[in-house]
């Protein structure tokens, strides 16, 4: 292929439990054009495929045309890239196993890469965000109430032998503690994701006699939390102090088997780190190793906009696959 063939547009694809994101995205990460649908609308996966591709052929019409996009990357819950297979995810409509990257490429006639979302925000935060220029790293993503990571090391992301590593939120941190969805008990995810949150919040609240402008709020939210964070709220003060605590503790361990440069912190929980990162830090510098004492281990925020990360990760998911089109 000579220069004057090179593609420079990919599509990226967000599949979240609401709504479907496709993006055109840039090699230098603009976003072009971006359309969604919601997700909820196709129960049945075969209707939703159907509609995916429809999304995607009309997004590249719109853009330069099908034949000009290099490749398309998908992120998605419970997806494994080795297989490019979502496969038994616990809160998107579909059971079972869905072989989406290889549907995909049939109907596409393109090249198309699946994987998980904390694989894919990994990939964008090497390529365009706080991760650049780094080579072992820890993306942790806190999103549709649950907590996930991927570990880059050497510069190459460690997937595992069955594709599975870096479900740090299905770790233990409490043997009798809340029970998780995934059928265990004391799962880290139950503590400090957004759903964590809020039922630290409500057990405080339960404790304690204290007045806390958290009683008032019917539904209770992570953001709710923080909003009385804001106005000086003791209890949702001590939620957010507490969710820091036991999320330095959680970090010292993954910390001190993986010697990362950083471990960074992505996803709806994003906007709450000011009030647990001091405990967090204080915590992890507690239990690390030893040797990794001082800070040698960063903890650090995403820089990329909540709102582009999922896409821009697939960008980078689909600048990753092998280039092929069923029409050269």
């Amino acid at each position: 292929m000579n220069e004057m063939t090179l593609k420079t547009k990919v599509i990226g694809v967000d599949i979240a439990l609401d709504y479907t994101n496709c993006a055109v995205v840039d090699l230098r990460g603009n976003i072009i054009a971006q359309k969604s649908f919601s997700t909820k609308d196709y129960p049945d996966v075969n209707n939703f495929v159907s509609r995916l591709c429809e999304q995607i052929v009309n997004i590249a019409e719109e853009n330069g045309g099908l034949l000009n996009m290099r490749s398309v990357g998908i992120s998605a819950p419970s997806s494994n890239y080795r297989t490019g297979c979502i496969e038994n995810a616990a809160n998107l409509p579909w059971k079972g196993v869905i072989p989406l990257s290889a549907i995909l490429r049939d109907r596409l006639g393109m090249s198309v890469a699946v994987a998980n979302d904390c694989h894919a925000s990994a990939l964008g935060e090497l390529a365009f965000g706080t991760a650049h220029g780094m080579t072992d790293f820890v993306v942790m993503t806190f999103k549709n109430g649950g907590v996930g990571s991927c570990i880059f090391t050497n510069g190459y992301p460690h997937l595992g032998a069955d594709g599975f590593a870096g479900e740090i939120g299905h770790t233990c941190v409490d043997v009798d503690g809340r029970l998780c969805g995934c059928g265990h008990r004391g799962c880290l995810e139950r503590y400090v994701s957004v759903v964590g949150v809020v039922q630290t919040a409500r057990e405080l609240m339960a404790q304690s006699d204290k007045p806390s402008l958290m009683r008032n709020i019917h539904d209770l939210t992570a953001p709710a939390v923080t909003l009385c964070c804001e106005k000086g709220d003791e209890l949702a003060l001590e939620t957010y102090y507490r969710t820091g605590r036991i999320l330095g503790t959680a970090l010292a361990n993954y910390a001190s088997m993986l010697n990362p440069q950083a471990i960074i912190i992505a996803g709806d929980i994003l906007a709450a780190t000011k009030w647990f990162i001091q405990a967090t830090r204080e915590a992890m510098e507690e239990h690390v190793f030893h040797n990794l004492k001082g800070g040698k281990v960063r903890i650090l925020n995403s820089i990329l906009d909540p709102k582009e990360s999922d896409l821009l990760g697939a960008a980078a998911l689909a600048w990753s696959v092998k280039e092929y089109s069923l029409f050269k």
